[in-house]
């Protein structure tokens, strides 16, 4: 019974992995070595309107522009050397070409989606020959070019369509997505270093770095903590790094006179302290808990943390504060609801845990 509820707990905490990072475990020690080694691209473009295919060169061009914003070189031809080639396929009626129905990165808002069938470039990637199970689709406003098309007295709907999806290719953030998929952090921290990095890229940057569970990353979010636009963020990557990150954790959900921010760090803790088993996250969690001044939002991440870590000191007083909740009746209360969802399936962890270890 306990290997059982070892797996189990195992489990859960293998699924709090962001699902655009977990197949990245699929490769091989080998191609893991070579994605974290790129440096050297090659840029293959092509763009079909309802005519045929078109002039795909500024697509291309600007495809290896943005990748060399990250300090990647980008090779003209299929002739020099390169590490691997970045396909990308843009259409005025888009073909579906995509991922499995459900899982992964399927229901992710860039992911191929089945039922557009308006304009939309598709980026996918090939290591070597072997074409990756990496896809990510930028999408226009509109599905009907010709419609689209006339409405702006544009001309051409091909034309206006392609000329609207280079423009969608010039915000979508394809090169942090790809740096991330590769395993290349540094490139991400170089980035965030820069000063006319915008906020909105910083932003992007710090939860990606967060998803790959960038341990090096841990002193650039402890400055980023100083600037108020990026320290929920920075916040919440913290809350996927290592246990480094503990002590720090708790002395926001401590001493942040922001309730969002002290929320935001609970959680963190509970997904620190389930992912590498460390209890020590549950007595601050406690605190925390039986502290009458504690925001509604907060006691809730702080529930959701106590039975990520399951452990008998946590019972009674989550009962205690079950026993509180239910004398409070408002149906129409959502936070008093979230509550009290949130501690009955803390108590639910951790009695079952208590019961059996």
């Amino acid at each position: 019974m306990a290997l059982l509820l070892s797996t189990l707990v195992f489990t859960v905490v293998a699924l709090w992995a962001p699902s655009s990072w977990a197949y990245r475990d699929y490769f091989t020690p080998e191609q893991k070595a070579l994605l974290e080694k790129i440096q050297t691209l090659r840029i293959e473009a092509i763009a079909l309107t309802d005519k045929g295919v078109v002039d795909a060169a500024s697509i291309a061009e600007l495809v290896a522009s943005r990748m060399g914003e990250l300090g990647y070189k980008v090779v003209g031809d299929a002739g020099p050397p390169h590490d691997v080639v970045i396909k990308v396929k843009c259409e005025q009626r888009k073909i579906w070409e995509g991922t499995t129905a459900a899982g992964g990165d399927a229901d992710l808002p860039d992911a191929p989606s089945r039922l557009w069938k308006g304009p939309a470039c598709q980026l996918t990637y090939l290591l070597g020959t072997m074409k990756i199970n990496w896809r990510k689709e930028v999408r226009t406003d509109f599905e009907d070019a010709g419609q689209a098309a006339l409405l702006a007295n544009a001309g051409d709907p091909g034309v206006y369509a392609m000329g609207k999806l280079r423009q969608m290719l010039e915000t979508y953030e394809f090169p942090l997505l790809l740096a991330a998929e590769w395993g290349q952090p540094e490139r991400l921290l170089k980035l965030l270093d820069q000063s006319d990095t915008p906020q909105a890229r910083r932003i992007k940057i710090i939860s990606l770095l967060g998803e790959m569970q960038a341990d090096e990353a841990l002193s650039k979010l402890k400055e980023a903590l100083k600037d108020r636009g990026l320290a929920k963020q920075a916040i919440g990557a913290m809350g996927n790094l290592g246990k480094e990150g503990i002590p720090l954790l708790v002395d926001i959900m401590n001493t942040s006179p922001q309730p969002e921010l002290q929320a935001v760090a609970a959680k963190g803790l509970g997904q620190l302290g389930g992912m590498h088993g460390d209890a020590s996250v549950v007595p601050p969690l406690l605190v925390k808990l039986q502290d009458p001044k504690t925001d509604w939002s907060v006691l809730t991440e702080v529930a959701w943390a106590l039975g990520k870590i399951p452990d008998k000191r946590s019972i009674q007083p989550l009962y205690d504060l079950d026993k509180k909740l239910q004398a409070l009746r408002d149906p129409e209360n959502l936070p008093l609801k979230k509550l009290k969802e949130a501690v009955f399936w803390a108590i639910k962890q951790c009695d079952t845990w208590d019961q059996f270890s």
